[in-house]
């Protein structure tokens, strides 16, 4: 899904300033999830572990500690608008585990933000980065606001006191932010330079995500979309499904889902299908993913609507149009028990956090529908954050051709396990990857016992 104000599309885009705002289809989307979704994020991303829990046979203790988030900050700030006006804010930080190492996650700026979501996003976080073993935890954070309502000057004020309020948690030895709906490498900048004003010299550490010149990864841009792209491959070998002209749909079309297009398209594929917040395309010949990254860059807030090459459809209808490879790349709660059977791909490749309801995990087992799980398809992005974590303490930086190279063999590798996981336990590659994720974690907290 589009991210709003200034969606990345290199670092040029980055920096710029926030366009005029036009309308969209995200109040179709929210009353539909509200319709169908009966439960939170949070309620979802518990229910997945103890499944998970149960497997593993996980003793009441673990299971006590590991379902539920270690810290949890609400802060209530204000912010100066540019007429003058004062407005209070709310924003969240979580951290969930920290057992392997500091909590690691992204801040969003979406109207929907809460605590409930936040937690889920924390949780699922910590499986992620132990799933392709770095040693991280989980955190997440976010503030509740439509970016597309504010200015480039505005956004600056809100992160920075946004930063001053949960500073008493983030640090780059306890918890490093990233990037995530609606921010970008510009506010990461702007993070890291308020923490260091506060603490009197420059902490690049403290968030990764940043632009190259301020302490940032090469690759980082592309890099969850790259995962995506490295898992679509890996899975599509096992179904014996050959990429040249294979169908891909794919629902979102910011950061994740334009550079999952993209590398698809690279890889031979036809991308009969995209979508944003604004819009959605469809075009059963597949759409040349080039030109419509260069349209995006000539409409307000970078969108595809009215890109001529295509057919408009909604953005949910993308989700069960005729492709063999599904990539929702938008929000959470898209796939769901309603629209689950009406599905047609034969391979599900999770490019955004919590997209696919426990209900609709169900029916797809029983399809026989192959779903790489989010903490698995999507940990591309906290790869390479990690990456840039490292490069920054060392003050040592890689080539971007010894990056993606890194990058290519953790997804390969960690998909690999997952896969040999499923197939020795008969189970799905969502069950498979929380099995290998909690039992990494389980046996950190154990080992290093409880305190005092």
């Amino acid at each position: 899904m589009t991210l709003a104000a200034n969606r990345l599309n290199g670092e040029a885009a980055a920096l710029s300033p926030a366009k005029e705002t036009i309308p969209s289809y995200s109040n179709e989307i929210n009353k539909v999830k509200e319709t169908v979704i009966a439960r939170s994020p949070y309620e979802i991303a518990q229910e997945q572990f103890f499944y998970a829990a149960d497997k593993l046979c996980l003793d009441d203790g673990l299971r006590e500690i590991l379902s539920v988030p270690q810290r949890e900050l609400k802060v209530n700030f204000p912010v100066r608008l540019d007429d003058g006006r004062i407005k209070v804010l709310t924003g969240y930080r979580v951290h969930h585990n920290n057992a392997r190492g500091p909590v690691k996650g992204g801040i969003r700026y979406h109207p929907n933000v809460s605590m409930d979501e936040v937690r889920a996003l924390a949780m699922w976080m910590t499986w992620k980065c132990a799933v392709v073993n770095i040693p991280y935890g989980g955190a997440k954070g976010g503030v509740v606001i439509d970016a597309t309502q504010y200015s480039q000057r505005e956004l600056e004020r809100l992160t920075r006191r946004f930063t001053t309020e949960i500073s008493i948690l983030i640090g780059p030895e306890t918890d490093i932010p990233a990037p995530d709906v609606a921010t970008n490498p510009q506010t990461m900048a702007w993070i890291m330079d308020t923490y260091s004003m506060h603490r009197g010299k420059g902490i690049t550490g403290v968030v990764t995500g940043k632009p190259i010149n301020t302490g940032g990864s090469l690759g980082r841009v592309e890099a969850t979309g790259r995962g995506v792209s490295v898992s679509a491959r890996e899975a599509a070998k096992t179904i014996d499904l050959p990429l040249a002209g294979t169908r891909v749909v794919v629902q979102g079309f910011g950061n994740v889902g334009s550079v999952s297009a993209r590398l698809m398209h690279e890889l031979g594929c036809k991308v009969v299908a995209v979508s944003d917040v604004y819009a959605g395309l469809y075009n059963p010949k597949g759409i040349d993913i080039p030109a419509l990254l260069a349209y995006t860059r000539t409409t307000p807030n970078n969108t595809i609507l009215g890109y001529p090459e295509a057919e408009a459809i909604s953005n949910l209808e993308v989700l069960t149009l005729p492709c063999d490879i599904l990539i929702p790349a938008a929000l959470e709660n898209q796939l769901t028990e309603q629209n689950a059977n009406q599905v047609q791909a034969r391979l599900i490749v999770e490019g955004a956090n919590g997209p696919t309801a426990p209900e609709a995990d169900h029916i797809f087992r029983d399809r026989g529908i192959l779903l790489v799980p989010d903490i698995l398809a999507n940990a591309g992005g906290v790869t390479v954050s990690y990456f840039e974590w490292v490069q920054d303490r060392q003050a040592f930086f890689w080539t971007e051709e010894e990056i993606n190279r890194k990058l290519v063999d953790v997804m390969a590798n960690s998909f690999a396990q997952v896969y040999s996981i499923s197939q020795r336990e008969k189970t799905d590659m969502r069950t498979a990857a929380y099995l290998l994720a909690i039992g990494r974690v389980a046996d950190a907290t154990s080992i290093r016992g409880i305190y005092p």
